[in-house]
Protein backbone atom coordinates (compact mmCIF):
# COMPACT_ATOMS: atom_id res chain seq x y z
CA UNK A 1 0.00 0.00 0.00
CA UNK A 2 1.54 3.28 -1.10
CA UNK A 3 1.41 6.36 2.10
CA UNK A 4 0.76 10.06 1.05
CA UNK A 5 0.87 12.51 3.09
CA UNK A 6 -2.87 12.20 3.65
CA UNK A 7 -3.27 11.28 7.49
CA UNK A 8 -6.20 9.33 6.54
CA UNK A 9 -4.43 7.03 4.11
CA UNK A 10 -1.15 6.55 6.35
CA UNK A 11 -0.80 4.01 9.15
CA UNK A 12 0.15 6.68 12.81
CA UNK A 13 1.81 4.83 15.67
CA UNK A 14 2.26 6.35 18.37
CA UNK A 15 4.69 4.84 21.19
CA UNK A 16 5.28 5.13 24.51
CA UNK A 17 7.62 4.64 27.53
CA UNK A 18 6.10 2.87 30.67
CA UNK A 19 7.19 3.68 33.59
CA UNK A 20 6.15 6.56 35.17
CA UNK A 21 3.99 7.85 31.63
CA UNK A 22 1.85 4.15 31.32
CA UNK A 23 1.76 3.62 34.81
CA UNK A 24 2.76 5.63 38.06
CA UNK A 25 5.28 3.65 39.40
CA UNK A 26 9.19 2.89 38.42
CA UNK A 27 9.36 -0.93 38.04
CA UNK A 28 12.45 -1.32 39.53
CA UNK A 29 12.00 1.05 42.34
CA UNK A 30 9.44 -1.25 43.14
CA UNK A 31 11.16 -4.61 42.83
CA UNK A 32 13.96 -2.77 44.56
CA UNK A 33 11.49 -2.16 47.64
CA UNK A 34 10.56 -5.83 47.68
CA UNK A 35 14.42 -6.66 47.69
CA UNK A 36 15.19 -4.27 50.72
CA UNK A 37 17.58 -1.90 48.66
CA UNK A 38 14.88 0.46 47.63
CA UNK A 39 17.11 3.50 48.94
CA UNK A 40 20.25 2.45 46.67
CA UNK A 41 18.68 1.71 43.76
CA UNK A 42 16.23 4.49 43.71
CA UNK A 43 19.76 7.00 43.89
CA UNK A 44 20.65 5.34 40.80
CA UNK A 45 17.58 5.21 39.39
CA UNK A 46 17.17 9.46 39.63
CA UNK A 47 20.86 10.02 38.76
CA UNK A 48 20.08 8.10 35.07
CA UNK A 49 16.76 9.94 34.52
CA UNK A 50 18.20 13.43 35.19
CA UNK A 51 21.37 12.07 32.70
CA UNK A 52 23.81 11.86 35.20
CA UNK A 53 24.63 8.45 34.56
CA UNK A 54 24.83 6.47 31.56
CA UNK A 55 21.65 4.09 30.92
CA UNK A 56 23.50 0.93 30.15
CA UNK A 57 26.00 1.35 33.10
CA UNK A 58 22.78 2.22 35.54
CA UNK A 59 20.38 0.01 34.58
CA UNK A 60 23.25 -3.02 35.17
CA UNK A 61 24.15 -1.37 38.60
CA UNK A 62 20.46 -1.71 39.64
CA UNK A 63 19.79 -5.23 38.36
CA UNK A 64 23.02 -6.85 40.61
CA UNK A 65 21.28 -5.33 43.18
CA UNK A 66 17.61 -7.50 42.81
CA UNK A 67 19.66 -10.48 43.05
CA UNK A 68 18.29 -13.20 45.02
CA UNK A 69 14.75 -11.56 45.13
CA UNK A 70 12.33 -14.46 44.70
CA UNK A 71 10.37 -14.52 41.36
CA UNK A 72 6.86 -14.37 43.05
CA UNK A 73 7.71 -11.91 45.45
CA UNK A 74 8.71 -9.49 42.40
CA UNK A 75 5.40 -10.76 40.68
CA UNK A 76 3.47 -9.42 44.11
CA UNK A 77 5.02 -6.21 44.11
CA UNK A 78 4.86 -5.36 40.53
CA UNK A 79 0.95 -5.79 40.69
CA UNK A 80 0.29 -3.25 43.17
CA UNK A 81 1.68 -1.10 40.35
CA UNK A 82 -1.18 1.76 39.13
CA UNK A 83 -1.83 3.14 35.97
CA UNK A 84 -0.93 6.53 35.28
CA UNK A 85 -4.40 8.35 35.49
CA UNK A 86 -5.50 8.53 31.86
CA UNK A 87 -3.89 5.90 30.21
CA UNK A 88 -6.47 3.40 29.43
CA UNK A 89 -8.84 6.39 28.06
CA UNK A 90 -6.07 7.53 26.13
CA UNK A 91 -5.24 4.47 24.09
CA UNK A 92 -8.90 3.57 23.93
CA UNK A 93 -9.18 6.74 22.01
CA UNK A 94 -6.18 6.08 19.67
CA UNK A 95 -7.07 2.96 18.67
CA UNK A 96 -10.78 4.29 18.26
CA UNK A 97 -8.87 6.59 15.70
CA UNK A 98 -6.77 3.83 13.95
CA UNK A 99 -3.62 4.32 15.75
CA UNK A 100 -1.11 1.61 16.36
CA UNK A 101 0.21 2.02 19.57
CA UNK A 102 4.10 0.93 20.72
CA UNK A 103 5.69 0.93 23.95
CA UNK A 104 9.34 0.53 24.31
CA UNK A 105 10.30 0.12 27.43
CA UNK A 106 13.94 -0.05 29.54
CA UNK A 107 11.83 -1.94 32.13
CA UNK A 108 10.92 -5.69 32.08
CA UNK A 109 8.71 -8.33 30.43
CA UNK A 110 7.33 -9.07 34.13
CA UNK A 111 5.43 -5.67 34.23
CA UNK A 112 5.87 -4.79 30.73
CA UNK A 113 4.12 -7.64 29.07
CA UNK A 114 1.07 -7.25 31.85
CA UNK A 115 0.49 -3.58 30.99
CA UNK A 116 0.86 -4.23 27.10
CA UNK A 117 -2.03 -6.65 27.43
CA UNK A 118 -4.29 -4.52 29.96
CA UNK A 119 -4.10 -1.46 27.20
CA UNK A 120 -3.92 -3.48 24.26
CA UNK A 121 -1.12 -2.22 22.94
CA UNK A 122 -0.01 -3.22 19.40
CA UNK A 123 4.16 -3.64 20.18
CA UNK A 124 5.83 -4.01 23.50
CA UNK A 125 9.69 -4.13 23.92
CA UNK A 126 11.35 -4.27 26.92
CA UNK A 127 14.25 -6.97 28.93
CA UNK A 128 14.07 -9.47 30.57
CA UNK A 129 15.56 -10.28 34.26
CA UNK A 130 17.23 -13.53 34.38
CA UNK A 131 15.96 -15.87 37.13
CA UNK A 132 17.65 -18.90 38.71
CA UNK A 133 15.53 -21.34 40.98
CA UNK A 134 12.63 -18.80 41.22
CA UNK A 135 15.14 -15.89 42.33
CA UNK A 136 16.30 -12.97 40.27
CA UNK A 137 19.94 -13.67 39.27
CA UNK A 138 21.31 -10.22 39.54
CA UNK A 139 21.56 -9.82 35.27
CA UNK A 140 19.55 -8.78 32.58
CA UNK A 141 19.25 -8.96 28.99
CA UNK A 142 17.54 -8.01 26.01
CA UNK A 143 17.49 -4.95 23.55
CA UNK A 144 16.80 -2.27 25.57
CA UNK A 145 19.82 -2.60 27.67
CA UNK A 146 22.54 0.14 25.77
CA UNK A 147 22.46 3.64 25.98
CA UNK A 148 20.05 4.78 22.82
CA UNK A 149 19.12 1.24 21.97
CA UNK A 150 15.29 2.91 22.14
CA UNK A 151 15.90 4.43 18.70
CA UNK A 152 16.52 1.47 16.45
CA UNK A 153 14.06 -0.34 18.88
CA UNK A 154 11.54 2.37 17.20
CA UNK A 155 13.25 1.79 13.54
CA UNK A 156 12.54 -1.48 13.71
CA UNK A 157 8.38 -0.75 14.62
CA UNK A 158 8.46 1.86 12.20
CA UNK A 159 9.71 -0.33 9.34
CA UNK A 160 6.76 -3.46 10.22
CA UNK A 161 4.18 -0.71 8.87
CA UNK A 162 6.44 1.29 6.04
CA UNK A 163 6.94 4.34 7.56
CA UNK A 164 9.56 6.17 9.10
CA UNK A 165 10.68 7.04 13.05
CA UNK A 166 10.09 10.76 11.94
CA UNK A 167 6.32 10.11 10.94
CA UNK A 168 5.29 9.00 14.31
CA UNK A 169 4.56 10.72 17.77
CA UNK A 170 6.41 9.96 21.09
CA UNK A 171 5.44 10.27 24.54
CA UNK A 172 7.84 9.97 27.40
CA UNK A 173 9.40 11.45 30.83
CA UNK A 174 13.57 10.44 30.89
CA UNK A 175 16.76 11.26 29.62
CA UNK A 176 16.56 7.44 27.99
CA UNK A 177 13.98 8.89 25.81
CA UNK A 178 15.58 12.20 24.21
CA UNK A 179 17.22 9.50 21.45
CA UNK A 180 13.29 8.97 20.32
CA UNK A 181 12.55 12.61 20.49
CA UNK A 182 14.82 13.49 18.64
CA UNK A 183 13.76 11.23 15.32
CA UNK A 184 9.89 11.72 16.32
CA UNK A 185 7.38 13.56 14.02
CA UNK A 186 6.13 14.95 17.28
CA UNK A 187 7.58 14.72 21.04
CA UNK A 188 5.08 14.57 24.07
CA UNK A 189 7.42 15.09 27.25
CA UNK A 190 4.56 13.71 29.89
CA UNK A 191 5.33 13.94 33.72
CA UNK A 192 8.63 14.12 32.53
CA UNK A 193 12.27 15.22 34.17
CA UNK A 194 13.59 18.98 33.10
CA UNK A 195 16.30 17.42 30.85
CA UNK A 196 13.71 16.07 28.26
CA UNK A 197 12.03 19.39 27.70
CA UNK A 198 14.31 21.22 25.39
CA UNK A 199 13.82 18.10 23.22
CA UNK A 200 10.04 18.17 23.25
CA UNK A 201 7.21 19.41 21.35
CA UNK A 202 5.23 19.58 24.31
CA UNK A 203 5.43 19.76 27.99
CA UNK A 204 2.52 18.31 29.81
CA UNK A 205 2.44 18.52 33.12
CA UNK A 206 -0.46 17.80 34.09
CA UNK A 207 -0.58 14.11 35.61
CA UNK A 208 -3.48 12.69 33.69
CA UNK A 209 -2.98 11.38 29.92
CA UNK A 210 -6.33 12.35 28.88
CA UNK A 211 -4.42 15.62 28.52
CA UNK A 212 -2.42 13.63 24.97
CA UNK A 213 -5.81 13.37 23.52
CA UNK A 214 -5.84 17.11 22.51
CA UNK A 215 -2.64 17.41 21.39
CA UNK A 216 -3.55 14.23 19.10
CA UNK A 217 -6.70 15.96 17.83
CA UNK A 218 -4.85 18.96 16.53
CA UNK A 219 -2.12 17.02 14.85
CA UNK A 220 -4.95 15.22 13.13
CA UNK A 221 -6.37 18.22 11.72
CA UNK A 222 -3.10 19.34 10.19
Amino acid sequence: MSRTSNNSDRIKLIVFDMDSTLIDAETIDELAEAAGVGDEVAAITERAMHGELDFSEALQQRVKLLKGLPLDKAHEALAKMPFMPGAKELVYYLKSRGYKTAMISGGFTIAADRVGETLGMDHVVSNELLTDNGCLTGEVRGPLTDQGSKEFVLEDISEKYGIKPDECVVVGDGANDICIFKRAKFAIAFNSKPILHAHANIVITEKNLEAVIPVIQSLDSE
